[in-house]
């Protein structure tokens, strides 16, 4: 036998090894564990809640998982929930297959669950900079339950590489954060373009959380408040500050409003009518006093 059909041969027995390892490793690391079941208000989506068996934890179902499902991707009908009585659905997605039967009654379920990875998804992955397979001392999810939440999320290789086209240097947790909060590349780039070349996952979760949008940043800007860091943005949303409610205090005199000034104004629920009393009653159209009003602190001795 020749030297280069020999390295060939090698290399051959190596990769074979390497994919039965593999493989063997995956239908050791099966994930199983009970799920509960209800109709979301609408009953028009199901809400699923994944209890994972952990052996070496101090008790059983240590981690917990829940997300909501249309019907169609269990394979589930609405009228087997209603209706009740035995069930058997999956929830099949690249990441693996989450098998599970049970019962239900009083449009309630409950029952039992096999995830078994798929080893192509985590390969796939592991080649865009994703390891599924790595694993430490303190990470908290181990290797197995990353997959069963990639598979529950329909976190894909596909998603990956929609993310990674944006420039975002991501992880694993990000791709989690990214399938929950239904962020892509678009939206990053979007927000990159509003003027947050520099956002990472976190400050992109805040916005979908608080509804921040390429729109809403260019509100802001209108309403004189360019340039504005992410968390101040929050509070606008948070606290309610819209263009109408600063028109309304700047037509009653308070002019140079700040962020600040405009959150305190609306947490001491401070309106036209509330600022147009007090200047009846002599109280200077300044922020701090008009606190002190509402705090039914005297103006008088206050200065």
């Amino acid at each position: 036998m020749s030297k280069k059909m020999l390295l060939l041969f090698v290399l051959s027995l190596a990769f074979i090894v390497c994919a039965s390892t593999s493989l063997n490793l995956f239908a050791q690391t099966a994930v199983t564990g009970d799920w509960t079941a209800s109709l979301v208000d609408k009953g028009d989506k199901i809400n699923l809640n994944f209890g994972l068996r952990d052996d070496k934890a101090e008790r059983t179902n240590k981690h917990q998982f829940g997300q909501t499902y249309d019907f169609a991707e269990l394979g589930l009908s609405r009228e087997q929930v209603v209706n009740g009585g035995p069930v058997r659905f999956s929830l099949a997605r690249e990441a693996g297959n989450i098998d599970c039967e049970g019962t239900f009654q009083n449009s309630k379920g409950s029952g039992t669950f096999r995830f078994t990875p798929n080893p192509a998804f985590v390969s796939g992955m592991k080649i865009r900079g994703f390891d599924f397979e790595k694993y430490s001392v303190a990470d908290k999810n181990p290797r197995e339950n990353k997959l069963f939440v990639a598979a529950a999320l329909n976190v894909t290789t596909a998603l990956a590489d929609d993310l990674a086209s944006a420039g975002f240097k991501l992880d694993i947790d990000d791709l989690f954060k990214a399938a929950i909060f239904k962020i892509d590349s678009s939206f990053m780039r979007e927000m990159a373009a509003t003027g947050f070349p520099n956002l990472g996952m976190e400050d992109l979760v805040k916005a979908r959380i608080f509804k921040i949008d390429p729109e809403f940043v260019r509100q802001t800007n209108q309403m004189g408040f360019g340039k504005q860091s992410m968390e101040e943005l929050v509070k606008l949303r948070i606290f309610k500050v819209t263009p109408e409610f600063i028109a309304e205090m700047r037509n009653e005199g308070l002019s140079d409003l700040s962020i600040e000034d405009l959150v305190k104004l609306q947490i001491f629920k401070i309106d036209g009518e509330f600022i147009r009393q007090a200047k009846a009653d002599g109280v200077p159209v300044q922020v701090e006093r008009l606190v002190q009003r509402r705090l039914g602190i005297d103006h008088r001795r206050a200065l």
